[in-house]
């Protein structure tokens, strides 16, 4: 699942409020460092950071989704080498419990027909 982008509500607001304080003066200081320019200047700086930010989570959801096929792709190989190992020494072989396997004759045989008694909880 990709990961949201984001969208910032105050600066679509800001943009709207920009087109609206430029129809009154393009040049408008307001004083204190409050001019249109400085406040276009703010605008485009979170433009930026925001295309940059989306950006970075298309590149992660990339990685990640590599990341996920190469973990597959490890498991594959996990068991084809536990397989393979199985093969060469058979499956009752000790080699085969130092690759992961639980050798045949180590195994559990559950019988079959009966089902688990619960256990009751108080």
């Amino acid at each position: 699942m990709a990961r949201q982008k984001r969208s910032s509500k105050v600066l679509l607001r800001a943009v709207r409020r920009a087109a609206a304080i430029h129809s009154i003066d393009p040049n408008l200081d307001l004083g204190n460092g409050l001019t249109l320019p400085a406040f276009l200047s703010l605008i485009e700086k979170m433009q930026m950071r925001e295309k940059v930010y989306n950006s970075a989570l298309s590149n992660l959801d990339g990685l990640y989704r590599e990341m996920l096929e190469t973990e597959r792709e490890l498991g594959d190989m996990a068991e084809h080498m536990l397989m393979s190992v199985g093969t060469r020494y058979g499956k009752s072989s000790v080699e085969y419990g130092k690759a992961g396997g639980v050798p045949k004759n180590q195994r559990r045989k559950g019988l079959r027909g009966e089902l688990p008694i619960p256990i009751p909880v108080e």
